[in-house]
């Protein structure tokens, strides 16, 4: 059963899908993390389906300014935001009766594992977590298109953070196009596994704020996998498209209670199968030990 709901983060409202398995709570829950730009009506309901069938209540939601949540303007990228709505949804799981705040467990799949790690590094009452197909360093897959490439952007960054700071309408980039278009992350095949994730009927606002861009360049949450104190498990795509995928490992070696396992996978083939069963099997047996969903 999902329960469409909100919770409040700020002065803004963000849109959230609470998933609860069968039988009576307090459950284990596990809150979900999309990446950068998407929004839960992008695949996240299969992950819903499998993990509420495990027995694990599920937390979704999206961001301020994306999706179904509140937030002008429109398509802001910040991470201090970020940081509050995760901080706001694990909130709301201690309102929960159905839920048990003691058991909660983040998952972050491309750029929500970077969000993941940095939340697990502050906090000690996370139980459990997973990433997949990390993207950990916020730079990662703007330097992967080069020097060159990562140039184009000062003018639109500068331009944005102009207009912002003047009340004026703000200046958008792409997040993904094709290879030599004016997008953030252009490696080949990332256009196209990008809207592999947007379902048939779901419109996708592929923009961002250029100033984004910006604190992204310097966000590197594998630089906090040392100060993970939870369980951590790292999946990893071997053929990673949008960064090295010895990023991850390293990432995995460092946590103190890390564990790797590795995928034959590129960024966006874990969403699908053959590889996405696989995957939330592992995930979900990672979960069921740690979660004890069964107590």
């Amino acid at each position: 059963m999902t329960i469409r709901t909100t919770f409040r983060s700020g002065k803004e409202d963000c849109a959230a899908w609470l998933t609860l398995p069968a039988g009576e709570g307090a459950h284990p829950v596990v809150l979900l993390i999309h990446g950068g730009g998407a929004t839960h009506a992008m695949m996240l309901g299969q992950y819903e389906r499998w993990f509420s069938e495990a027995g694990l209540a599920v937390l979704a939601f999206d961001f301020r300014h994306l999706g179904e949540s509140g937030g002008t303007p429109r398509q802001l990228m910040s991470l201090r935001r970020y940081f509050e709505d995760i901080d706001a949804a694990l909130a709301f799981i201690r309102t929960r009766p159905e839920l048990d705040p003691s058991r909660v467990a983040l998952w972050g799949t491309s750029f929500g594992a970077s969000h993941v790690v940095a939340t697990a590094a502050r906090r000690r009452d996370i139980a459990a977590a997973v990433v997949q197909c990390p993207i950990l360093q916020g730079r990662a897959p703007a330097l992967a298109a080069g020097l060159l490439h990562l140039a184009r952007f000062t003018g639109p960054i500068v331009s944005d953070l102009v207009r912002g700071a003047l009340g004026l309408g703000r200046r958008y980039v792409s997040i993904v196009g094709r290879p030599g278009e004016l997008a953030f992350v252009t490696q080949p095949g990332a256009y196209e596994g990008w809207m592999s994730v947007v379902p048939a009927g779901v419109v996708f606002d592929g923009r961002i704020t250029a100033g984004a861009g910006l604190s992204m360049l310097f966000y590197d949450a594998a630089a906090k996998a040392r100060q993970v104190r939870c369980p951590l498990l790292v999946c990893i795509s071997d053929r990673e498209n949008l960064m090295n995928p010895a990023i991850a490992a390293r990432v995995a070696r460092a946590a103190p209670r890390g564990i790797a396992i590795h995928y034959p996978t590129d960024h966006f083939e874990v969403y699908h199968p053959p590889f996405v069963e696989r995957i939330v099997a592992d995930q979900i047996a990672f979960l069921v030990r740690h979660l004890d969903p069964g107590r």
